[in-house]
């Protein structure tokens, strides 16, 4: 992967960086789609061209994943945090009671919780919001996963929900338990990937639906993904919006209303810029390499410090704390300066983080990593 000098190296958690292939195409085509003279933000979203943009972006997509027909595979609106909504207005009253169960690891997966109770009985099935020890060290609230032999899930929950990377806390799952290892076979598992969505393989046939903002590494703000398991679909509660329910908008192949149609669009050139690359196992193999240098020199120091149980730590979102907080704001200025822009952590952190998504190269971290080493040569 290369990137053009002039443009600086983006940390930003989202939106974030864009491959720059993908960017110089949208950028050539912007007037003219394929000889049909018009922009595609000019098409209207039932006409010939724009069908043939979404349909491709479908099939790429199924084919980056490997996902079967079983699935409907959905454009929407309204990002992640409008499905913490979308999700309990479809899913919660599916088996008569509404009645779902959550898992909580950080900010997000709170917020899902918190949103999923205005509309049926959301209970905690397991939660990392308490102080522990593992492997021999204190961990804080929050930079931990419970182990899945602790989760609590009610047999009949319509639903599991859990967050499968926290962007802000930086812990991420490696793997998503089978339901029947829950004791709760019939739990389908609702999984929130925004921030680590085409990172790697992911076994689409272990969830009963995932759903991700498509601004880390699936295109532009603008568009969500959804893909559920047909079964699942046609159980909305009767106050769900006619836009949002899932089996009216799989009917209308994501055209039921007009779709996020340009995004839906520069998310069709990631999944082609995506199988170019090799597809996700040779982006993971990317995505380790950059984690790997990243965690590794913060490891070997003093003066920085990342809080997160080593096991669960987030390949795409790496927080981190200096030595002396009093040195942040002189930290981010000289970032900014060689070129290395959006480092500053989430308010309700602090410290900084470092989201590596997939269009961010191996020199970027590299860059990153020359410039944490002069930092802490000059001011520890």
């Amino acid at each position: 992967m290369t990137q053009a000098k002039t443009r600086p190296w983006n940390f930003s958690a989202g939106p974030s960086v864009l491959p720059v292939p993908v960017l110089e195409q949208a950028a050539a085509e912007m007037l003219d789609w394929h000889g049909c003279g018009m922009s595609v933000m000019e098409m209207s979203h039932r006409g010939k061209q724009f069908v043939q943009i979404c349909d491709e972006a479908e099939a790429d997509l199924r084919t980056l994943l490997g996902v079967t027909d079983d699935y409907a595979v959905m454009f929407m609106q309204g990002g992640a945090t409008a499905e913490n909504a979308i999700v309990p207005l479809n899913l919660i009253g599916r088996r008569g009671a509404p009645v779902a169960d959550y898992v909580l690891t950080g900010h997000w997966s709170r917020r899902s919780h918190k949103e999923a109770n205005r509309y049926g009985d959301a209970q905690v099935a397991a939660a990392s919001d308490a102080a522990t020890v593992l492997d021999g060290r204190e961990q804080a609230p929050w930079t931990w996963v419970p182990p899945v032999s602790d989760w609590h899930v009610r047999p009949d929950a319509s639903y599991l929900h859990l967050c499968s990377n926290e962007t802000i806390g930086g812990v991420e799952f490696m793997d998503w338990p089978e339901p029947a290892a829950l004791g709760a076979p019939e739990v389908p598992l609702v999984v929130d990937a925004s921030s680590h969505f085409l990172s790697r393989p992911m076994d689409v046939s272990r969830v009963g639906m995932m759903y991700a903002g498509a601004q880390k590494n699936a295109g532009p703000a603008g568009v969500t993904v959804v893909i559920i398991r047909r079964d699942l679909l046609g159980h909305a509660l009767p106050i769900c919006p006619t836009a949002f329910d899932y089996a009216n908008v799989a009917a209308e192949s994501s055209r039921y209303n007009t779709p996020p149609t340009y995004a839906i669009y520069v998310a069709g050139l990631v999944y082609k810029w995506l199988l170019g690359q090799g597809g996700l196992a040779a982006i993971e193999t990317a995505n380790r390499a950059k984690a790997d240098l990243l965690y590794g020199f913060l490891d070997g120091s003093s003066f920085y410090r990342n809080p997160i149980h080593a096991p669960v730590r987030s390949r795409m979102n790496v927080p981190f704390v200096l030595a002396d907080a009093a040195q942040d704001a002189a930290f981010l200025a000289g970032a900014e300066a060689a070129g290395l822009t959006q480092l500053k952590g989430h308010k309700s952190v602090g410290g900084m983080r470092a989201s590596i998504y997939n269009a961010l190269p191996l020199a970027g971290v590299e860059a990153l990593v020359q410039y944490l080493k002069e930092f802490e040569r000059t001011h520890g």
